[in-house]
């Protein structure tokens, strides 16, 4: 996440700031420029292009900062949303606030890594949406098909959230990563699987993706994972077959990309990052796991968990590296590599 400073008076700026708190001055997110811009007295900011933009409809209903062409619009991000929570579902509206949040968290970061999003319109069969959608009265399973990923609101919740990582033993849970690892399914199936020579590629490193996914779950649930798995996978669950070996990995590349784009912004870490270095192992081992394992000692300094507490062995490292050159692939090479 890059540091936002407000063009009026150049105070510190968050992601989801609607107003400078130190000149208040009303503010909104230009998407084509990335940058928090300043609004006039009449709710407006006139861009680069000379466009008059005003913020998106759902600044009351979702706190979206966002901006649009036409007063009433909804901005990219939020109209990716399929559904959401019923008007009546006070609590699914709030965890919606909190889901959408990190959701626009993550359409923000697949724009600066270049990874091109198609939505609906553009492809009805297999384009971006999400359904998040309330537990309150029914029962939600997080999942991705066909380009929808349906997200349960209740993990936004963090003693619900705690409750279900530890009921399936996993170091780590956040909404943010459910984000990202159910987008790493959508990009598997539109980057990946396009290509037949990257598909090959692709199974030479996670496996066959034609293996029966029901006969994974099954085994997966009733015998665990292999005792071996930390030699070659994220997590326990990257192991349960090659579709969740490539989400695993996706949702970690961009745990560490944003990551460390965040420590090198505010100068707390040295070395390459993720748009400098075309061997993104050069930016593990260079970069995160020194700045991982600062982190994580200074959690432990406040009595908290690790921050990344995971293992990078060089299988997954290569892993990492294979999702990284993606975005040569589709045109946005990282400095000094040439897009093929």
């Amino acid at each position: 996440m890059q540091r936002f400073a407000c063009a009026v008076c150049d105070a510190p700026l968050f992601f989801e700031n609607s107003q400078c708190l130190a000149c208040g001055t009303q503010l909104g997110f230009h998407r084509g420029e990335r940058a928090i811009a300043p609004l006039d007295d009449d709710g407006a900011y006139r861009d680069l292009e000379g466009q008059l933009l005003r913020r998106c409809t759902n600044l009351k209903l979702s706190g979206c900062t966002w901006l649009v062409r036409e007063e009433g619009d909804k901005c990219f991000s939020c109209s990716l949303t399929r559904s959401r929570p019923e008007d009546h579902d006070t609590t699914g509206l709030a965890q919606f606030l909190d889901a959408e949040r990190s959701k626009r968290h993550l359409i923000y970061e697949l724009d600066v890594l270049g990874l091109p999003i198609e939505d609906r319109i553009q492809n009805p069969e297999r384009g971006l949406a999400f359904d998040l959608l309330s537990s309150v009265e029914e029962k939600v399973v997080i999942g991705h098909q066909n380009g929808l990923i349906t997200i349960d609101l209740a993990e936004t919740v963090d003693s619900h959230r705690e409750k279900m990582r530890a009921k399936l033993e996993e170091p780590y849970r956040t909404m943010l990563g459910h984000f990202r690892h159910e987008t790493g399914h959508y990009f598997e199936g539109t980057l990946v699987f396009s290509d037949p020579a990257l598909t090959e590629d692709a199974r030479s490193i996670f496996g066959d993706d034609r293996a029966s996914y029901k006969d994974a779950i099954k085994r997966h649930y009733d015998e665990g994972a292999p005792e071996d798995w930390k030699k070659e996978h994220i997590s326990q669950y990257a192991t349960m077959h090659p579709y969740e070996d490539f989400a695993e990995t996706f949702a970690h590349y961009l745990h560490i990309c944003d990551t460390v784009d965040t420590a090198l912004q505010y100068g707390l870490a040295s070395g390459p990052g993720p748009n400098t270095s075309e061997d993104f192992g050069d930016v593990v081992r260079e970069t995160w796991i020194p700045l991982s394992v600062a982190l994580n000692q200074v959690n432990r300094s406040m009595g908290a968990n690790d921050l990344y507490p995971f293992v990078l062995p060089p299988a997954v490292i290569a892993k990492l590296d294979f999702v990284h050159k993606l975005r040569v692939r589709v045109g946005h090479p990282v400095a000094g590599s040439v897009a093929g």
